[in-house]
């Protein structure tokens, strides 16, 4: 379908609420507005869903699933009411929006909220910021996120073109993942063993597994073409646990945007996308009609020891007869091209793909690098283990349970959200802010790993001085086994300067970094076996979380957060919460 600025549904409201709105000041956005205000209503409901030839209630917004697109333009401010109808505490999250002075709105649960309790109501309020391109929000407490989310797309600026060919039509892509079972069940149950959870037992695109899943050929996506177009395609990593290649069989993806910030064009017949990430691509359709179908198709990069769903979900590209008016339809008799995806634990394609990814560093569109750095910090990321409690039988390695951690932390979620704590001076017994710089015990990171799988447990937030310049960098262990691990930070973006194989060495490695024009992202994959620096300016005060995109490396610790104090001026402090913010 063509891409419109709202769904139709909400289109008279959302034009009412802007015409009155618009020159008023919503608490709890502090950017400065050039744009209107767009309004939306997200009631969570429970509804019946049937994938797999299996039905289920699921978690839904407005009863949809994926949930509905949010639709704005760079410098519009975003208004969405969520109220929660289900009998599980909710938060959502706006996956890769800046929040600039708005953390309140971030939403992750007990970072910087207290949950949406059943029967109750809170208002995000956010404004778009030099952001342009594709984002999307979920659910950010639990495993609720299976089920609920779905696209943000941000378009440019009235009157600003795209710094590629206008596409004929624009359409989102969002990946995720379909479990028969209840999911609160599957992590609530691995987290009392202490074993892996049960994987998904279907990946979906825009929510339909495809026909190489059984029972599911009437429930497959269908990209309908027109020959000699250009589409730009919004694609969304929205699965929980997995990493996922994809490909159009006899086409060529043109990489435009990656995390809403433009890059150099380059063409591949593969991507690699991880949870969290976004990634916006051309597809140039061929120029005449072709009496073919050609297969979507996305599996998943898997580098770690445990399991993992190795299925494949697929959709058809099919091209419109422009000498008929009807639309093409699938047809066992139609030939049928399929896509050669890389295999498995193709670590090299992944290291090769990352590296293109530049940021376009025009004048239009610069790329400010942090060229001097403030702060230093070296942070392990990696699995580990903790004790079995007494007198109970644990399913992870060794009769204990899997734990996961940043420098060997694994975090403990607080139960008042750190960002209140913060703000109203009642941190004590809350978080202590004493993250350390770099791990207390070095070792050879990604060698043999230790004996001593053990891991520390605590509530320690990283403190930086307003405006300060980061530099990070994120070293994979090979304890339990090296593993990919895509790390999405909070509240900003970062510039990806520098990636490499084994152990990162300060004395060599530095001089290789790209200072230049860098990828500028919100998640980035730590490859398995070895490390990424990023570089970040600290200018948005508040708490901002920094987690494992892997739900499942999330909810065993593999994440921590950073306080980032106010600065002198009036427009670089923090602004008071909203008076709807939810108690705990």
């Amino acid at each position: 379908m063509a891409l419109s600025l709202l769904p139709s549904t909400l289109l008279m409201a959302a034009l009412m609420f802007s015409t009155v709105t618009l020159l008023l000041s919503l608490g709890g956005a502090g950017a400065q507005q050039t744009g209107i205000n767009r309004h939306y209503r997200f009631d969570i409901r429970m509804a019946n869903v049937t994938r797999l030839c299996h039905t289920k209630s699921i978690v839904t917004v407005n009863g949809q699933f994926p949930g509905p697109k949010i639709v704005a333009r760079e410098g519009d401010r975003v208004v969405v009411k969520v109220v929660n109808h289900v009998p599980y505490n909710v938060t959502l999250h706006w996956h890769g929006v800046r929040q600039l002075r708005s953390g309140w709105a971030d939403g992750p649960a007990y970072v910087t909220q207290c949950p949406i309790q059943t029967g109750q109501s809170y208002v995000y309020n956010f404004t778009i910021v030099g952001q342009r391109g594709t984002l999307f929000w979920h659910a950010h407490i639990s495993w609720l996120r299976a089920t609920l989310y779905g696209p943000i797309i941000i378009l440019p600026a009235r009157g600003v073109p795209y710094p590629f060919s206008r596409p004929y039509k624009e359409v989102p892509i969002i990946f995720g993942e379909w479990w028969n079972a209840d999911t609160e069940a599957v992590i609530s149950q691995a987290l009392q063993t202490g074993g892996g959870p049960n994987v998904s037992d279907a990946y979906t695109i825009n929510g339909l597994p495809g026909p190489l899943y059984n029972c599911s050929a009437k429930d497959t996506f269908k990209l309908k073409v027109k020959p000699g177009k250009t589409y730009l395609l919004r694609m969304i990593n929205a699965a929980l646990n997995d990493e996922l290649f994809f490909s159009i069989a006899n086409h060529t993806l043109t990489i435009v945007d990656v995390d809403a910030v433009y890059v150099k064009p380059f063409d591949t017949d593969t991507l690699i996308i991880a949870p969290g990430q976004t990634t916006n691509v051309l597809l140039r359709t061929r120029p005449s009609f072709f009496h073919s179908t050609f297969l979507m198709a996305a599996r998943p990069y898997a580098t770690g020891a445990g399991a993992f769903d190795n299925s494949t979900v697929a959709g058809f590209l099919e091209y419109q007869d422009p000498n008929t008016s009807s639309r093409a339809s699938f047809s066992k008799k139609l030939p049928l091209f399929r896509p050669t995806l890389p295999s498995l634990n193709d670590t090299a394609f992944v290291a090769n793909f990352t590296s293109r990814l530049r940021s376009l560093a025009t004048a239009q569109f610069p790329a400010n690098v942090p060229q001097s750095v403030d702060r230093r910090f070296f942070f392990t990321v990696g699995l580990g283990t903790s004790p079995c409690p007494k007198n109970q039988t644990c399913q992870g390695p060794n009769g204990t349970k899997f734990a996961a951690t940043v420098s060997n932390i694994s975090f403990t979620m607080p139960t008042t959200a750190l960002l209140q704590a913060h703000f109203f001076g009642q941190s004590r017994g809350v978080y202590s802010p004493d993250f350390p710089y770099s791990p207390l015990i070095p070792f050879n990171y990604t060698g043999t790993p230790p004996n001593n799988t053990a891991v520390s447990n605590g509530t320690k937030l990283m403190v930086l001085p307003f405006n300060a310049t980061v530099e990070l960098v994120m070293q994979d262990t090979s304890i339990l086994g090296a593993e990919s691990h895509p790390l999405h930070l909070h509240g900003f973006n970062f510039f990806v300067v520098g990636q490499g194989s084994g152990n990162y060495n300060p004395a060599k490695d530095p001089a290789n970094f790209n200072l230049v024009d860098p990828a500028e992202r919100n998640t980035v994959g730590v490859p398995a076996g070895g490390w990424v620096a990023i570089r970040f300016r600290a200018d948005n005060p508040g708490v901002w979380f920094m987690h494992c995109h892997l739900e499942v490396h999330t909810s065993w610790g593999l994440k921590m957060a950073w306080l980032v104090l106010d600065g002198s001026l009036p427009n670089q402090k923090l602004p008071r919460p909203p008076s709807d913010l939810p108690k705990c």
